[in-house]
């Protein structure tokens, strides 16, 4: 298919990207693997970890990020919060280090459930149009991750929702 075709296949429009200089994170949570079979239990890790926001030890802000690591027929997927330090954290969690780099941000206006469509949009349509390349950290990085800030409502699915993707200098 074309990229024409595509973009006007796609019933989301994205917009544009802002440019961030992201800082080193520190992210706890949970991470579980799913194929593209089983993603649709997404949801159901965000209902297990949600009562833990805001209990974590050093939480910092109340974020909450969805970080994504893909493999050949599924992803990784950790829901998480940031935290000052990893030191304290209960042996149930996991922890990410994510290194300070340069960010594509991309909001997301639509409701969660369309989240997948931004992602392909950026995928298919903006990173190969950009000139821009995405940055493949370490092995334990993530390849993006969703940031929902404090505006994102859990009830209506709505709000405060974005999506970095690492991109070279």
């Amino acid at each position: 298919m074309s990229k024409a075709k595509m973009k006007k296949s796609t019933s989301l429009q994205l917009e544009a990207p802002r440019f961030e200089n992201g800082k080193a994170l520190v992210l706890v949570g949970f991470r579980s693997r799913y194929t593209t079979e089983t993603m649709n239990g997404i949801p159901a890790q965000w209902e297990r970890f949600a009562p833990h926001i805001g209990k974590i030890p050093g939480q910092v802000g109340h974020a909450a990020y969805g970080a994504c690591w893909a493999f050949a027929g599924g992803i990784d997927y950790l829901t998480g919060v940031e935290v000052s330090s990893s030191s304290g954290i209960p042996g149930e969690f996991n922890v990410v280090d994510i290194r300070a780099q340069k960010y594509a941000v991309f909001p997301h206006r639509e409701h969660v459930s369309k989240l997948r469509e931004t992602l392909d949009a950026i995928g298919s349509i903006w990173l190969p149009e950009s000139g821009h390349e995405v940055a493949r950290g370490t092995a334990d990085a993530p390849d993006f991750f969703e940031r929902y800030s404090e505006e994102f409502d859990p009830r209506t699915g709505m709000g405060g929702m974005e999506v970095w993707v690492p991109i070279k200098s």
